[in-house]
């Protein structure tokens, strides 16, 4: 069994930091402390992490790699998409399988697997609700209670492909709560979309900068805030994923100061990058930056880095999901067509800890929460994820605060020609990334090999959502007794 020694370094973990050694033996995190020496006749490798902080690997909740959309799959498959999120300091990804209507659960959830087994790193997924009958009902409980599924995904958008109506989204938030499992929302009102599409359309706006205009931040609000109520009449909590404006966030932070369980993720992306982007008048550069939500105006970057501040918003994700630019070429005509993602997964880290810890905006501890161990909280893999304690996996980032990185298309590790953040210099960037005791990177090296990657499986929640249910009031109603009146 082999064995890593990490000396020297400053450990940072969600809850504290302090100087302490890691010592590694396999996969697992065997002993940390000061001043740590190797068990006598073992060989160990060390590495010297003077001058630098000891992370927890990071943990993205939100990918798609090799997504079949809109007429085309994502240019990043499981392999190169875990290599550069490895490159990035981040260990493990949730990415969504997402059935087609009347495609079994089961079946799409297999066909994703198999794709996934190409993967350098860990990973797990969420489940897309995209219609309903029994056979749905049924697989959910399959995915929860064989596979270590305990999330499953609705999207409010997409009319006319995968979109789920309130009918949908009553029948599976009622079997999630059944099952302890976490209802997940992409919420921008679908039918309200599909219409503002059309209108702008017909006005002759047909180029990228007709995409925000037709997703409104009060079309994401709406369909947040019904989502919420929805969850919060039912007893289920719910997360909101790549909340993009402050009437979403308000939604949100009410519902939670009410005292409902409401988790809200934010992009890295949407905290930096602003809705200029669509009028630049490179129609390449402009299409590029084409994802749902979009970009939004700074003072909605202002209000969701308080959010991130405050405790609103618990984790950060990148939705990446990449499509080259002759595939965005699809909409050169009709902006409706451009596929939607962006790249994003090599690089949040590094922007988050340039523009939140370098700032003041986010202590080191914080930066740790919102990148690795909320997530592992909320989606039931923590401590195994998202910390530093032995037993732990050892996903771990050596992160040098002083390493500089400009982020460019021509140098990154993701499988797309173009970066959103392109000309970008952050400082801040990992120095070593180790996916359950695996050197994957080093000495700007890649050192990723396909296939070591393996599934997370993330146990449901039963004990918990039946006290939810309890404490909301959904026992048996009082029947109030009272004489009918007589029949005329």
């Amino acid at each position: 069994m082999s064995s890593i020694l990490i000396k020297g370094g400053t450990v940072v973990t969600a809850d504290a930091e302090r100087r302490a050694d890691v010592l590694i033996e396999g996969e697992t995190i065997r002993a940390l402390g000061p001043d740590l020496e190797v068990p006598a006749g073992t060989k160990a490798r060390v590495i010297d992490a003077s001058g630098a902080y000891v992370m927890p690997g990071g943990i993205d909740p939100h990918t798609h790699m090799q997504l079949p959309f809109m007429g085309t799959v994502a240019s990043e498959d499981f392999f190169t998409g875990t290599s550069a999120a490895a490159a990035g300091g981040t260990t493990t990804i949730i990415d969504f399988v997402i059935p087609d209507p009347k495609e079994r659960l089961l079946d799409a959830f297999r066909k994703w697997r198999g794709w996934a087994e190409k993967s350098a790193s860990d990973y797990s997924f969420h489940v897309a609700v995209t219609w309903w009958d029994e056979s749905v009902r049924q697989d959910m409980g399959t995915l929860c209670k064989e596979h270590g599924v305990n999330s499953f995904k609705h999207f409010m958008a997409y009319k006319g492909a995968i979109m789920a109506d309130d009918e949908i989204l009553v029948s599976s938030f009622l079997r999630a709560r059944e099952l302890g499992a976490l209802s997940t929302v992409h919420a921008e009102n679908g039918e309200l979309v599909f219409r503002l599409q059309k209108e702008i359309f017909e006005k002759g706006i047909t180029g990228p900068e007709g995409h925000p205009l037709s997703r409104p931040p009060e079309v994401e609000a709406e369909a947040a805030n019904r989502a919420i109520r929805i969850a919060e009449v039912l007893g289920v909590p719910i997360y909101v994923v790549h909340t993009s404006c402050s009437d979403a966030l308000d939604a949100i932070a009410r519902a939670r100061l009410e005292g409902q369980r409401v988790f809200g993720e934010v992009l890295a992306q949407h905290l930096v990058i602003d809705d200029s982007v669509y009028r630049d008048p490179d129609w390449n550069k402009a299409a590029h930056h084409v994802m749902s939500p979009p970009f939004r105006s700074k003072d909605h970057q202002a209000a969701l880095w308080r959010g991130l501040q405050a405790g609103v918003l618990q984790t950060t994700a990148t939705d990446h999901c990449c499509f080259c630019t002759p595939q965005k070429q699809a909409g050169l005509d009709d902006f409706r067509k451009i596929p939607n993602g962006t790249n994003g997964v090599e690089d949040r880290m590094a922007v988050l800890w340039h523009h939140g810890v370098r700032t003041g905006r986010l202590t080191p501890s914080e930066f740790v929460a919102a990148t690795s161990t909320n997530a592992a909280r909320i989606f039931n893999i923590h401590p195994k994820k998202g910390a530093i304690q032995p037993g732990a996996d050892a996903d771990l980032v050596v992160w040098d605060p002083q390493k500089s990185r400009t982020l460019s298309a021509k140098t990154h590790h993701q499988n797309i020609d173009f970066n959103i953040y392109e000309g970008m210099t952050v400082i801040g960037n990992p120095a070593v990334t180790l996916s359950r005791g695996r050197v994957l990177w080093e000495n700007d090296q890649l050192r990723a090999e396909q296939g070591t990657g393996r599934w997370v499986d993330r146990p449901c929640f039963a004990p918990y959502w039946q006290a939810q249910r309890v404490k909301n009031d959904l026992a048996e109603p009082t029947k109030v007794e009272r004489r009918r009146p007589d029949r005329a």
